[in-house]
């Protein structure tokens, strides 16, 4: 099984980037299958990943009508969220953790009231201040505060995508920002702590969980190139 061989590395490297921070955070990893066919998701499920992460809605819908079997598989989203596919997004997943706005909080907020639930959500931070990146602005506190308090939704944490580059003081830079942006949000806040930090992918999850990731969204490393996993 590739992916275990893959996974055993990758827990690894986890392991060796807690120690060389003395860091002691548990860290999920989430396979980002996106593009990939659902026998690598099965794969997946075999290795004793808990968690995957997909994009595309109607991608997910296709993939997701084999699911009966998983048991403890957690489905997340991690693309842009359109607000017009919220409600099927919500029948098909069971995070988003990519909440990129105050309108799409606000949507999945109504949403998830109306079927009586409390749906957990990650909010996505551009850290890095590029054009083509969602999420909030660092120093949208109040906004974010905002989406905290809303009603349906359980914010269980910050997600960022790291900078377009091979510098690692930028791309450290960032994760550092999001972690403090998580301690200034939990000082601001007097229940609902927020706990997780998504960030780090294939070229740069261990600095990330240098630098305090609970999560990091893997694809390459762990699933081989897309189309060829």
């Amino acid at each position: 099984m590739i992916i275990a061989d893959n996974l055993r590395d990758v827990r690894r490297r986890i392991e060796s980037a807690k120690e060389r921070k003395s860091t002691d955070q548990a860290v999920q990893v989430v396979a980002v299958t996106k593009t990939h066919p659902f026998a690598v998701i099965r794969e997946c499920y075999k290795a004793g990943i808990v968690s995957i992460g997909e994009n595309r809605v109607q991608e997910a819908a296709e993939k997701f009508e084999s699911f009966s079997d998983f048991h403890g598989f957690v489905k997340r989203f991690i693309g842009h969220l359109q607000t017009n596919k919220v409600n099927k997004c919500l029948d098909l997943f069971d995070t988003v953790d990519s909440v990129d706005s105050v309108k799409l909080a606000r949507k999945i907020s109504n949403r998830a009231e109306a079927l009586d639930k409390i749906f957990p959500i990650l909010l996505e931070v551009n850290t890095t201040a590029e054009g083509q990146k969602h999420g909030f602005r660092p120093d949208q506190i109040s906004e974010m505060l905002f989406c905290i308090a809303l009603p349906g939704v359980s914010v269980q944490g910050l997600m960022t995508l790291g900078p377009l580059t091979s510098n690692e003081n930028e791309i450290r830079s960032s994760f550092i920002q999001l972690r403090e942006l998580k301690d200034a949000l939990n000082g601001k806040l007097e229940e609902k702590k927020i706990m997780e930090l998504s960030m780090g992918m294939s070229s740069d999850f261990e600095i990330a969980v240098e630098e305090g990731a609970t999560m990091v969204r893997l694809g390459t490393v762990l699933l081989g190139p897309r189309g060829n996993p």
